[in-house]
């Protein structure tokens, strides 16, 4: 009997920042995580933000993080499908993650069908609202003239000017729990799709922020978190999505 049979989710990983538990030690649980879940899956989604930076030179990647990425090529040799949606820390990838780790890459929300559900999946970031100063960073992040000036500069630099305007990103981003998550702004974004399409799973990262709602006609949302403090993973069993936190021996 063929027991690959669940979709999985995860998102925010942030490795190379160490804030509480190291990266090295969250990379060693999400490696476990993998190992322990590798015979049930038939899918892998990494929603964005697995690294706190990253940035391809032609012949460079950074620094760190071998045993993920050897992990992402063999469960992707090992016939499990391995989605990898960038986001605002981790979209600057040209081709590296798909050629050497076989992964399948995203760089903005889908929505497809899985075992006759539909579900928007995505990242999360810069939904249900405008803010200025957020899409122009991204304008400028996804401009290939942008890029192109930043590979002008030697990775020594770059990666260490990066590195700083990311951990003060993350400093400065609000991961505390919401106490009304209605309010969340993707989820009113998620009600704004209902309204001309019909979502039966709404399934995000970005604001660090694990929770799973009802909303429309039975239509569930659900933020997957983070694996910085709260190490929490969603888990599609066919017909139902579930949140769930892990929490080794």
């Amino acid at each position: 009997m063929n027991k690959k049979n669940k979709i999985f989710f995860v998102s925010d990983v942030h490795l190379g920042l160490n804030d509480g538990f190291s990266s090295e030690e969250r990379e060693t649980l999400l490696l476990k995580w993998l190992d322990e879940i590798k015979e049930q899956a038939i899918e892998i989604n990494f929603l964005g933000d697995c690294f706190d930076f990253w940035f391809e030179y032609k012949y460079v990647v950074p620094k760190g993080f071998v045993r993920f990425l050897a992990k992402l090529r063999e469960l992707s040799e090992n016939g499990v499908v391995v989605n990898f949606f960038s986001g605002n820390h981790d979209l600057w990838t040209f081709g590296y993650l798909q050629n050497e780790c076989k992964v399948n890459l995203f760089r903005k929300p889908i929505i497809r069908e899985i075992n006759e559900k539909i579900f928007f999946i995505g990242h999360g970031d810069g939904l249900g609202g405008f803010n200025i100063k957020h899409n122009l960073l991204k304008w400028v992040f996804v401009n290939r003239f942008f890029q192109f000036l930043f590979k002008l500069i030697h990775p020594t630099v770059s990666f260490k000017i990066a590195t700083c305007c990311s951990k003060s990103s993350y400093k400065n981003h609000n991961i505390t729990k919401k106490e009304n998550n209605i309010e969340d702004l993707q989820v009113k974004y998620a009600k704004k799709v209902l309204e001309k399409k019909w979502i039966d799973f709404f399934v995000f990262g970005h604001t660090h922020n694990p929770f799973q709602i009802e909303i429309g006609a039975h239509s569930v949302f659900t933020n997957v978190g983070d694996w910085v403090k709260n190490f929490t993973y969603a888990v599609f069993d066919g017909k139902n999505l579930s949140l769930h936190k892990y929490l080794p021996e």
